[in-house]
């Protein structure tokens, strides 16, 4: 059974190739493909980024050819025209691709779930090239890559063995022109105004403004392309927010004063406005040069830069019996439980709120270049040699100024109502608008904590393609042959510098009139209002912040390096033949990535003399894999596709999982070793993946689309606690201290990322996009709907002890997986006029935040429904305004809040609203 399992995969493949060797003795050989340059666009679908036809139907038009004249199985979006995808982020636009699924981020699509995976295990590519990120992990975060420098997107869910860099549930490749794709030059520009809903507060606006130009030009002989975009974005952030602390907990009798014993409580409520903003600078340049028909060079470059800005206004209260210590402590009047035994509400007494500010500056900075060369001769050879690099950084600053009223005590009494569909309500019964009587203290919370995390994360890489006509002895059952390799050397480091804000020589004081911003108004939590300032200033102002990675034994593990270096080799035979007489095009193929993988950080050795506690500890390991994949595409009558692929597939762990930081001691009183961390040892994720769809196209105007998926991940990655762990890297150097008298063991116990038991994961995913004058004739000419459902389950049960404040210590589902996820678009393009309204839902799923700590933690997210609309009109040819479009967008007309909660959704964490957006908007193309 078990020698079953392992080669079940292998098998099908081999029967496959069998299938074609038959089939081929049946046939004539057939001669190799010519891959001449001047038409090899229409021998790869990833390269089909030539614009004929604007507008939303040209846009769709161009992504149905993607995904039809493709051998794997694909999603895509195209730009509507030059400069023009269709929404105000990459993200938004490929959130509304089938099974895939966005998570807002202050407000924005920000990462991408595909085929209810999270978005670890998928890999972003940039003209086929592996990304870095800002963020601690892999995941790219796309509210970085400004639409307007993008041709489209392509998700390839089925790999075959020549794409590099794969990911386990899909691979996101974001496309450039080609500046020799278009016969003459073009310059676009646009602008748009926006304005947040939720209006101005403290220091910021309400508004924001988007730019962009993009030029494409040719030399006169055609033999030199150059495009060049610029984005300008600059985005109010403007947030109201009402949280409760986790974790919910059932409490004992007496815990809470007040409430019943084995009700569930939470211990403490924030309501927040956020203010600030979110500026975005992007540039994408390409030179193309093809002097003939044998060469063709290529040098991408693009480059990114943001910066945001923002404060949380908050007032904050601790409701779970902890007021400083002063008397009388905590009462809860009239406390009120649910039938689910979760408190609801009451009056909490006796308790000492704070109002916070907390302030976070975020920088980050991506630049890629990447060189290609392809040779074509005349006996049907291709070979390609690409070079690459990527760099991103991060450098962020979180400060808190904590204030109370004084002199203390001033304790107060609070009316507390939970509410799971809206705003939790908290009234105080004193008035904390006077930012006189507020004073920057050492309060119950301290006077304030600081942090300034950095991140740098570095890849470069180098590829060498050929592609042959296969030989005679094969031409029957390959057409041609690709086979290459790929080197690649990542290291991403970490550092996060932490320490205690404390009051200067001043002492107690509160915060003067020119560094207040005015007050801000928490009505819809039931405060009122607060006063907002300027946090840094006051910091500089009263305050002292030295922030270090070493002052602490806590802070030692926070600084590490990942190193990743791995190398590809693969053999693809593509397969473009008749099989009786069905048309069958697709590859067969493998691929082997051998990884090396080591980390390095710091360790916090207590039993070495005073000052020299801290030693350097590094671990690896190196790996290999063997991915076979197959790809089939029946050319069907009546224009019907029918797909069949299978693969081995595998997604690295994430990055902060491969850390070698560590927590580590001896049990002076056993000997024992215990340790908690990262895992530099971790294998990768693994699956057997199978995909079938049916695809039924008109032409390049529609289709339907069904398909089913199925994985089956041999291991998952989750953290536990294991016994028996080798401890003999960490113990070099370490030594037992006077009065020891056991030995030291060398095994013991680890709380880490290990690899775990797998499961399965399976979906299907139903699609539509049809311009309705197909269904009913001329009366609905230039209207047209796209609809598509995904309905994914999972038998994967993980554990995040990390998390278990939020998810609980039990098994959980999936990070990432909504078992429904739908997307509706209704548009209409006719005489100019283009109006597009487009829905998204998902359902509960459990996504991925970042804590106070910097760490990443877990939480129930409530399912999100998300409804856009845009309007234009673009003069005509006969108009002396041609190339002028006016334009108007709306963002989240239904003011969609983003929930999470603690186990059942009468326990609510966070319930935040990002307002609607609206956009007034002009581009012209000339």
């Amino acid at each position: 059974m078990k020698q079953l399992k392992r080669n079940l995969l292998s098998v099908a493949l081999a029967s496959a190739a069998l299938m074609l060797a038959v089939q081929a003795q049946a046939q004539e050989a057939q001669a190799a493909a010519s891959a001449q340059a001047k038409d090899k666009k229409t021998e790869d679908a990833k390269n089909l980024d030539k614009v004929v036809v604007t507008g939303i139907r040209g846009g769709i038009e161009r992504a149905i050819d993607i995904k039809k004249d493709a051998t794997s199985i694909v999603e895509a979006v195209s730009a509507e025209d030059i400069g023009k995808l269709p929404d105000v982020s990459i993200a938004e636009s490929i959130a509304r691709l089938p099974g895939v699924a966005a998570q807002r981020v202050a407000g924005r699509a920000q990462v991408i779930s595909v085929r209810g995976l999270s978005p670890d295990f998928a890999t972003t590519l940039l003209n086929g090239r592996e990304m870095v990120s800002t963020g601690d992990n892999r995941s790219v975060e796309f509210d970085q890559y400004p639409s307007e420098l993008f041709a489209g997107a392509t998700i390839y869910k089925t790999p075959d063995a020549s794409l590099v860099g794969q990911g386990l549930s899909g691979t996101i490749d974001m496309r450039t022109v080609r500046p020799l794709d278009y016969d003459k030059p073009v310059i676009a520009i646009s602008g748009r105004w926006q304005r947040n809903s939720l209006g101005s507060a403290a220091n910021q606006g309400a508004t924001g403004n988007r730019f962009s130009v993009s030029y494409i030009g040719q030399s006169a002989d055609k033999t030199l392309g150059f495009s060049i975009g610029y984005s300008h974005a600059d985005t109010p952030i403007q947030e109201n927010q009402v949280g409760l602390y986790e974790p919910w907990q059932a409490i004992g009798n007496g815990w809470r004063p007040g409430v019943p014993a084995g009700t569930y409580y939470s211990d403490g409520i924030k309501a927040l406005r956020r203010t600030g903003y979110t500026k975005r600078d992007g540039v994408m340049a390409t030179l193309e040069y093809r002097p003939n028909s044998v060469w063709t060079s290529t040098l991408d470059v693009f480059h990114s830069q943001a910066k945001q800005e923002d404060t949380a206004n908050q007032f904050e209260v601790h409701i779970g019996g902890y007021n400083g210590g002063y008397s009388p402590g905590l009462n809860v009047a009239n406390a009120q439980v649910n039938s689910n035994g979760t408190f609801t509400g009451g009056t909490a007494q006796n308790v000492y709120p704070l109002v916070r500010g907390m302030y976070n500056n975020r920088k980050d900075k991506i630049d890629a270049a990447g060189w290609r060369n392809e040779f074509f001769f005349d006996d049907g050879v291709k070979l390609s040699a690409d070079l690459s690099w990527s760099r991103a950084k991060r450098d962020e600053l979180n400060l808190e100024n904590n204030t109370q009223l004084l002199p203390a005590p001033q304790l107060d009494s609070v009316q507390l109502s939970f509410v799971s569909n809206g705003f939790s309500q908290l009234h105080p019964g004193r008035d904390y608008s006077n930012p006189a009587n507020l004073y920057l203290a050492n309060t119950i919370y301290g006077s304030g904590y600081g942090k300034v995390p950095k991140v740098d994360d570095e890849l470069k890489s180098a590829r060498l393609v050929a592609s042959l006509p296969a030989p005679a002895s094969l031409q029957g059952l390959f057409s041609s042959i690709d086979a290459g390799v790929n080197y690649a050397d990542r290291n991403k480091d970490k550092t996060q510098p932490e320490a205690s804000i404390l009051l200067g020589s001043q002492g107690v004081t509160p915060i003067a009139n020119d560094l207040q911003y005015g007050l801000v108004d928490l009505g819809f939590a039931g405060v009122g209002l607060i006063p907002s300032w300027n946090v840094p200033a006051a910091v500089a102002r009263y305050m002292t912040f030295n922030p270090s990675d070493s002052a602490a034994p806590y802070l030692i593990p926070k600084a590490w390096t990942v190193m990743e270096k791995i190398g590809t080799a693969f053999v693809q035979g593509n397969i473009d033949t008749t099989w009786g007489s069905v048309p069958v095009r697709g590859n067969i193929g493998l691929q082997i990535q051998h990884t090396d993988q080591a980390s390095r950080s710091r360790v916090w050795d207590s039993s070495r003399p005073a000052g020299q506690e801290i030693r350097p500890y590094r671990n690896g390991k190196t790996y290999t894999d063997v991915l076979p994949s197959m790809n089939l595409a029946f050319s069907l009558a009546d224009d019907q596709t029918l797909r069949v692929a299978l693969a081995r597939q595998v997604a690295r762990a994430r990055v902060d999982q491969l850390r070698a930081s560590v927590e580590f001691g001896v049990d002076t009183a056993t000997g024992k070793p215990g340790a908690g961390g990262g895992n530099p040892l971790l294998d990768p994720w693994r699956a057997n993946a199978f995909d079938i769809s049916w695809e039924k196209y008109f032409g390049n105007k529609g289709y339907v689309a069904a398909a089913y998926f199925y994985k089956q991940l041999t291991s998952y990655i989750y953290t536990q606690t294991r016994d028996g762990y080798d401890f003999t890297e960490l113990l070099k150097g370490w030594v037992p201290p006077p009065g020891m008298t056991v030995p030291v063991q060398t095994t013991g116990t680890m709380t880490a990322p290990f690899n775990g038991k797998g499961g399965k994961l399976q979906g299907v995913e139903l699609t539509a996009s049809v311009p309705l004058e197909m269904v009913f004739g001329d009366a609905l000419q230039g209207f047209g709907v796209i609809a598509s459902a995904s309905f994914t389950d999972s038998s994967i049960k993980v554990l995040d002890p990390e998390s278990a404040s939020s998810v609980g210590s039990g098994p959980i589902a999936l990070p990432g997986l909504s078992k429904r996820v739908y997307n509706f678009t209704a548009y209409y393009e006719r005489n100019g006029f283009e109006f597009r309204i487009n829905n998204r839902r998902r359902s509960d799923f459990i996504g991925e935040i970042g804590n106070f700590a910097g760490n990443r933690t877990l939480r129930y997210v409530v399912g999100e429904n998300i409804t856009d609309a845009q309007a234009s009109y673009t003069f005509g040819e006969s108009s002396r305004f041609k190339g002028l479009s006016l334009l108007v967008q709306a963002y989240n007309l239904g003011d969609a809040a983003y929930r999470t909660y603690a186990g059942s959704k009468d326990r609510p964490l966070e319930y935040i609203k990002w307002g609607r957006t609206l956009l007034l908007g002009a581009s012209y193309k000339f």
